[in-house]
C-alpha cells in the first residue's frame, strides 16, 4: 500500500488558524474532499492526518473525520504532555468516536521559546504516557532544537519518534551544517524515523529538485529507506509547490533506490511505524 504520511485539514468557520493570517495562500478552509482526487491520481491508498493547532477539541474532530473518510488510515493528534492527567486524556481519545484511528501525538515544539522544552521532566513524563498508550510521537522541531530532540529520543527508548519535515533543514541557504551532523546523530537512535516531507517550504520559491537533493540524500543515507516515510504536507506545501510537484520531487529523490526501498518510503515505513491497517 502507498501512504501519504503527513497532511492537514482545517475549517476556518469552525476554528481560526492564527498562523495562517500572514499566509494568503493558506488563509481559507481545506477539506479532505479537496485532497482526495490528488491521492487517487498518484495512487495513494491511505493517509495520515496530522494536527495543526494546540487545541484539545481539534483531535476528536479529526478522529471523527477518519471514521467518515476511508482513505484516512491514521490520525496524529494533540494532547497536553505537561498535564498530570495526560494518560487519561489519551485514554479518552482512544475510547471516543474514531479513537481506533489515533496513531500518534504531536506538539508544536518549534514554537516553544525554551530550546530545551523537550528535555523537561514533565514533558518526558508525558512522552512516557504516549509510549505506554502504544502511540508514536511526531517531533516538530527546528534545526536548532535537534540537540534537545536527540537527548529526548535517547532518554525514551521505548517510544517511537517520527521527525517531521526532516528537522527543518536550511535548504534556501544551501548550508547543510550543522543540520547534517545532527541528523546523523539522531538517525543513530533506532527508535526514531523521519518524514521526507516539508522540504519544498524550506526552499526558495523557485526551487528545483537539485536544491532538495543534498538534504534528501543525507536523510535517506542516514536513516535508511526503511526508516523514512513520504509525506506531502498538503496544503502547507501549496506555499511553494502543487501536490503533484511534491510527489514528483520525492520520486526523483528516491529514483536510485530499489523497488523494495521505494515501497518502504512510500508506504512500508509509515505502515510499520504507525501500525496502519
Amino acid at each position: 500500500m502507498r501512504f501519504d504520511a503527513h497532511h492537514h485539514v482545517w475549517d476556518l468557520t469552525v476554528r481560526d488558524q492564527p498562523w495562517t493570517r500572514a499566509l494568503p495562500t493558506l488563509r481559507r478552509s481545506f477539506a479532505f474532499d479537496e485532497l482526495a482526487p490528488h491521492l487517487q491520481t498518484h495512487h495513494f491508498d491511505a493517509t495520515v492526518l496530522v494536527q495543526t493547532i494546540t487545541v484539545a477539541d481539534e483531535t476528536p474532530e479529526l478522529l471523527q473525520l477518519a471514521e467518515q473518510a476511508p482513505q484516512i488510515g491514521g490520525v496524529v493528534g494533540w494532547a497536553d504532555l505537561t498535564a498530570p492527567d495526560v494518560a487519561d486524556q489519551l485514554a479518552a481519545l482512544r475510547d471516543g468516536p474514531g479513537g481506533r484511528f489515533l496513531v500518534g501525538i504531536r506538539h508544536q515544539v518549534q514554537l516553544e521559546p525554551d530550546p530545551q522544552w523537550l528535555c523537561r521532566q514533565d514533558v518526558h513524563r508525558g512522552l512516557a504516557a504516549v509510549a505506554e498508550a502504544g502511540l508514536a510521537y511526531d517531533l516538530l522541531v527546528t534545526c536548532s532544537q535537534l540537540p534537545a530532540a536527540i537527548n529526548t529520543v535517547r532518554a525514551l527508548p521505548d517510544l517511537t519518534f517520527v521527525l517531521d519535515h526532516a528537522g527543518k533543514p536550511p535548504i534556501a541557504s544551501g548550508e547543510t551544517e550543522p543540520w547534517a551532523s545532527r541528523i546523523t546523530e539522531l538517525a543513530g537512535l533506532e527508535n526514531c524515523t523521519t518524514k521526507l516531507s516539508g522540504l519544498v517550504t524550506e526552499a526558495n520559491p523557485d526551487w528545483s529538485t537539485d536544491d532538495l537533493a543534498p538534504f534528501g540524500e543525507h536523510l535517506l543515507n542516514s536513516f535508511g529507506p526503511d526508516r523514512v516515510m513520504f509525506g506531502s504536507d498538503w496544503p502547507v506545501c501549496l506555499l511553494t509547490a502543487t501536490y503533484e510537484e511534491v510527489v514528483i520531487a520525492a520520486e526523483d529523490l528516491t529514483y536510485d533506490l530499489s523497488a523494495a526501498e521505494r515501497a518502504d518510503v512510500f508506504g512500508g515505513t509509515a505502515e510499520r511505524c504507525y501500525g496502519l491497517k
